[in-house]
């Protein structure tokens, strides 16, 4: 009865606020286990993200006690003579208010309270685990390592929900071997724009499976995931090394990834980029012990700017004596600058989940939550250099506010019935600027300069024909939206219109226009 009650409130107000008129018999019909929620703050949490940049309050949040509760609130909306907007949020890790909706409703996809959705459930057998689609990967490490497994592919930072990596891609420095995290998953559990919960694979419903993959939320809420399993190494050997010559690191990056599938090969390929003095030895590149600064002047540095290879080894205690003679020949086959290489050692799970250290020393300095015009692009291989010229050593002058990720992958990695597009060739870098806006005074790292520095990025690739992707796109109009997924398109949006009809959901990547039967702004 309390759930009811706090249903019709929300109805209500959104009666209130937009001026509809709905039948009361549509909020009998909605009948959910977990809890819908008015409170303050739980609407405050729900209107914001990572991003820090866009804010839009939903009318209500539920915190669902499962995929049914999902459905309901979904088929509601569906079924509604007006319609309302209905987002899924995980971690709320979003740049640019993905994860919201105006006067809609946010369901708040992260476990919470007594009543959870299943917890992850591990088949040792069959080498997967099932997940609710809001489990934050961190805890589906947690459960796979008690079998002494653990996913193939990950995402750099661990506290965000599967679901929410899934509807993009999920990528690190695995995915030149075992592709990104999309490529890993064997079967889902999708809530449709109808309502309807159905079980997807590339056997059963492929369409709904490859459509929902990299979909941005577009076709369905994700509630179950079977992720793909190895045998978890117990130790890594994390090593870094530094370039001063562009063509030579991105050479031996290509190398590197050209190994995937061979026996002796690194297991985890990344790369930073370094374009001024305090860089090198800040949070992301804490690796270089502060009592030997590292600086660019000294490294001959071409344009003033440095380039970082990370790489590491996966292994057992029990091969433990062999792992440092492969190393060394690897290594000795790389062109990186003599003396410049840094090696440690540490547990698996401590390296898998290294930037949570970073997240909690910037929280304890008030330097998280501000926020982060991030941008991230895939860039052809054949247009890097040119990147390189124009960005690095261009537009991104000598300073910067956070690291600049630089490192290849394989497309054939990657599969492309899934709705995600990535330059057309056969290796393509992700180049991501992982900026935190600052209000210290400093003009050249406040929010306003950043993001206009993030379209003199966008327009240079544009007028110098470098045809980049953005990964976790971001774009206002739907011409935009059409120009990103080119030959793709058509099928996109057919799919939505078979699985999404009312375009009611994840309205915040403002690609379709909701059909919500009122007057004003429809997103």
């Amino acid at each position: 009865m309390a759930t009811k009650f706090l249903l019709t409130l929300a109805i209500c107000r959104l009666i209130v606020t937009v001026g509809l008129t709905l039948d009361p018999a549509e909020l009998l019909r909605l009948e959910v286990e977990g809890q819908l929620s008015l409170e303050p703050a739980d609407i405050g949490s729900a209107s914001r993200d990572f991003g820090g940049m866009r804010s839009a309050e939903p009318l209500a949040v539920l915190h669902p006690a499962s995929a049914d509760d999902v459905a309901r609130l979904v088929k509601s909306a569906y079924e509604s003579a007006h319609g309302f907007g209905v987002s899924a949020r995980g971690h709320g890790h979003s740049i640019n208010g993905q994860a919201m909706t105006r006067n809609g409703m946010v369901i708040q996809m992260s476990r919470r309270g007594s009543r959870k959705p299943a917890a992850p459930r591990v088949s040792e057998k069959l080498m997967y685990v099932d997940v609710w689609g809001g489990e934050l990967w961190i805890d589906v490490l947690r459960s796979t390592l008690e079998y002494g497994l653990a996913p193939k592919s990950w995402t750099d930072y661990l506290y965000l929900s599967v679901g929410g990596t899934l509807s993009n891609a999920g990528i690190s420095g695995q995915a030149f071997n075992h592709g990104p995290q999309i490529s890993n998953v064997y079967e889902l559990d999708v809530v449709t724009g109808k309502g309807e919960v159905l079980t997807c694979s590339k056997e059963e419903n492929p369409e709904l499976y490859h459509a929902v993959l990299g979909g941005l939320g577009q076709f369905g809420i994700i509630t179950r995931a079977r992720i793909a399993l190895e045998r978890a190494p117990t130790r890594v050997k994390w090593i870094r090394v530094l370039y001063s010559n562009f063509s030579a690191f991105t050479q031996d990056q290509e190398y590197l990834i050209s190994l995937h599938g061979h026996k002796h090969k690194f297991d985890y390929v990344e790369g930073f980029v370094i374009v001024d003095e305090g860089l090198i030895n800040n949070w992301r590149s804490s690796f270089f012990s502060p009592r030997n600064p590292v600086k660019i002047s000294s490294l001959n540095a071409d344009g003033g700017v440095l380039y970082c290879l990370e790489i590491t080894k996966n292994y057992q205690e029990s091969n433990a004596d062999t792992i440092d003679q492969e190393v060394e020949a690897l290594l000795k086959k790389l062109n990186f600058i003599p003396a410049s290489e840094f090696t440690t050692e540490l547990p698996y799970v401590d390296f898998l989940d290294r930037v949570h250290k970073a997240e909690l020393k910037l929280r304890s300095k008030n330097l998280w939550d501000v926020p982060h015009p991030w941008l991230n692009l895939f860039v052809p291989k054949s247009k890097i250099a040119d990147f390189d010229k124009g960005v690095f050593k261009g537009i991104l002058g000598n300073n910067t506010s956070g690291p600049i990720l630089i490192y290849p992958m394989n497309k054939n990695k990657w599969d492309e019935k899934s709705s995600v597009v990535t330059p057309d060739e056969d290796v393509f870098y992700l180049v991501a600027l992982l900026r935190s806006a600052l209000d210290n005074g400093d003009e050249t790292q406040g929010l306003d300069y950043l993001s206009n520095q993030n379209r003199q990025i966008l327009r240079f690739c544009e007028e110098t024909g470098i045809n980049v992707k953005q990964y976790l796109p971001h774009y206002t109009t739907q011409q935009e939206w059409k120009h990103h997924f080119g030959d793709k398109w058509s099928l996109f949006s057919r799919r939505k219109l078979e699985f999404d009809p009312r375009r009611i959901l994840a309205t915040g990547q403002r690609i379709f226009t909701p059909s919500l039967n009122h007057r004003g702004t429809s997103w």
